[in-house]
């Protein structure tokens, strides 16, 4: 009996060891294979198709020189694991490179040739609370080009790869496409008296979008009163062209009649406006419209003040009065409202638009239109400053009028000129110089894109600005989608899915689906509540003061004196049960989604029970069967 309770013992020891050394063995000789599983929805742990392109591009060899610092004393947990993964992604980079790209990993220690090399390489040191510097930041160089990422920063996780690829797309490229902008706003940087006036450095930083488009791009501004585009100008960004000339539309006629590519950025509600004073008695700024009137038309479509008011889009924001209330003119537009076939707008589900407007008709012959953005049919084009300022006005009358509005769209054909009498400068002036004949077609197909609003490209609603470490982060999609936009109209769109995935937010569309109808039920009683208060306030009102002599009293028979009190007391119940149904809606939407939540996580522990359950069954079985 103690034998074999000896030798079972022994086996049972020997065969732990044995596939101890078995699975240290197994692990020795496939570490090198780095194989990974990537069992997320989108794959977003697998390396793009469009990183993977600029991978193949690599022709001679490429080093990267990733400077991060060691020890556990120096390097916070959290940046330790994000140091990690940056090392296995560039492992990545090398494998689908050919083993192309050499990566170094260098420990800038204090005082050492390293924190030269570093500092030579443009990587910035963060300082810590101990007083020393922290480096996590790399170099690509294809001499003689090199790229530095200073920070890696864990704020820009999601953008990992993206970052990565496009560095490497930087030093893969030698001439740089030129971008050029053309706006009042003060986009690039510069000095704003508007900001001198409210107390304020009038020096402004460019916005971020603008940044971005730097290190990919030569950046040109233009004039607004430009009366030609410059031939090296490859894409053309129009934003907000309020009070644009004539001449300056027939130079933009010209610029896509020659084969350049526009992309217009117009609004109905631009409240980023701030270079001109509003001129209104509260001094509050009402933004400001623009549109491409002339060009607009020759291509069947128009732009008006109105702004688009969607209940399956809103959000409930700050109001005047610190608390959150719905706001349907200010759009957060998920999958439901934009174009999933488009390269360009295929993995952005996350887009800002704050007031924006429709563009309504339909493209001219010769022309193809494909819509990128659109709001829902619970939608209704509704005045723009009510929509700012009085939301809650907006969804008392809402009626969903059943359209589907274009928020942004891209034309494509040959294009017609908008001025088929010639430059507006010499129509009719036969003392002008004479100029070359304008074009009237373009030759070949030609692109357009239109979009109706600017403030989506502004900080506040783009981008989370760090200004310890001046890092933007985007918030939503949209500096994304203007990035894939421009790439695709200069011709490189490699850079497009490692962008546009890291933008990807998977909201809860079903939520907001059902939120929206959730308010639709509530609001019938919402407006009957608010026509009986109405109606109440004009009976008080008839309660007229009559003067006697030079004093002013209330006559009231003993019969008014009762019906004022009803009337009083109905006006403060009313008003208390409108504020407990506008409660009770507000309750409805947050249940509604605690529900769902709860529903994930319990749906999650199900099958997990339910797979240890069946597992133990089995096991048992088996047990018995033996």
């Amino acid at each position: 009996m103690n034998s074999s309770k000896f030798q079972t013992f022994l086996f049972s020891v020997a065969g732990v060891v044995l596939v101890f050394i078995a699975i240290l063995g197994l692990n020795l000789i496939f570490s090198p294979a780095r194989v990974r599983v990537d069992l997320t929805a989108d794959q977003l742990h697998t390396l793009s198709d469009g990183t993977k392109q600029i991978l193949k591009r690599i022709d001679g060899p490429i080093e990267m020189r990733l400077y991060v610092s060691k020890g556990k004393e120096r390097m916070p947990e959290q940046l330790k694991t994000y140091a990690q993964s940056v090392e296995d992604l560039l492992a990545e980079f090398r494998v689908q490179s050919g083993d192309q790209i050499e990566i170094k990993k260098i420990d800038p220690e204090p005082d050492s040739d390293a924190e030269d090399s570093a500092k030579s390489d443009g990587i910035q040191g963060q300082m810590l609370q101990t007083g020393e510097e922290l480096y996590l930041g790399l170099a690509i160089e294809n001499a003689p080009e090199k790229v530095a990422i200073p920070f890696l920063s864990p704020q820009r996780e999601k953008f990992l790869e993206y970052d990565l690829a496009r560095a490497l797309a930087q030093v893969l490229t030698t001439n740089k496409p030129v971008i050029g902008i053309m706006t009042p706003l003060q986009v690039m940087g510069g000095f704003n008296p508007m900001m001198m006036q409210m107390g304020r450095q009038g020096q402004t930083e460019p916005w971020a979008f603008v940044s971005e488009l730097k290190r990919d791009f030569e950046v040109q501004a233009v004039p607004m009163d430009v009366e030609s585009i410059d031939e090296k100008i490859k894409v053309l960004l129009v934003l907000h062209p309020r009070d644009i000339t004539d001449k300056a539309q027939f130079a933009l006629d010209q610029f896509v009649l020659r084969g350049g590519k526009l992309v217009a950025f117009v609004d109905a509600l631009c409240l980023s406006d701030t270079q001109r004073p509003q001129q209104n008695p509260m001094g509050m700024n009402f933004g400001t419209s623009s549109s491409l009137p002339k060009l607009f038309k020759s291509w069947g479509y128009e732009f008006g003040s109105q702004v688009v008011a969607d209940t399956q889009f809103m959000r409930e924001l700050g109001g005047r009065d610190g608390r959150p209330q719905p706001v349907p003119g200010f759009l957060f537009i998920n999958s439901a409202g934009v174009n999933p076939k488009d390269a360009a707008t295929a993995l952005v589900d996350d887009v800002w638009m704050p007031f924006a407007g429709a563009l309504q008709g339909s493209a001219v012959a010769g022309l193809n239109a494909e819509p990128l953005l659109f709001s829902t049919a619970n939608s209704q084009l509704v005045d723009g400053i009510t929509a700012q300022l009085n939301p809650e006005k907006i969804l008392q009358d809402f009626k969903a009028s059943g359209v589907i509005y274009n928020l942004g769209l891209r034309l494509s054909g040959k294009f017609k000129t908008a001025f088929p009498d010639g430059s507006p400068t010499t129509a009719g002036d036969t003392n002008a110089p004479a100029k070359p004949a304008s074009l009237k077609e373009s030759a070949t197909d030609n692109v357009v894109y239109l979009f109706g609003d600017v403030d989506m490209l502004a900080n506040n609603f783009s981008v989370s600005v760090n200004q310890m470490l001046r890092i933007a982060t985007p918030m939503n999609g949209n500096l994304g989608l203007l990035q894939n936009v421009i790439e695709q109209a200069a011709g490189d769109v490699s850079l497009m899915g490692a962008r546009s995935r890291a933008s990807v937010r998977r909201p809860f569309t079903v939520v907001q689906e059902m939120e929206a109808a959730a308010r639709k039920g509530y609001q019938a009683k919402i407006e009957e509540l608010d026509k009986k208060l109405q109606d109440l306030q004009g009976k008080l009102s008839e309660m007229q003061v009559q003067k006697e002599g030079d004093t002013a009293r209330l006559i009231l028979s003993p019969e008014q004196q009762q019906a004022l009190k009803n009337f009083t007391e109905q006006q403060a119940n009313t008003r208390k049960e409108l504020r407990l149904t506008r409660r009770n809606l507000r309750q409805d939407v947050d249940a509604l989604e605690s529900r769902l939540k709860w529903l994930n996580i319990a749906a999650m522990a199900a099958v997990v029970a339910a797979v240890g359950i069946t597992l133990a069954v089995f096991r048992r079985r088996r047990m018995a069967a033996r």
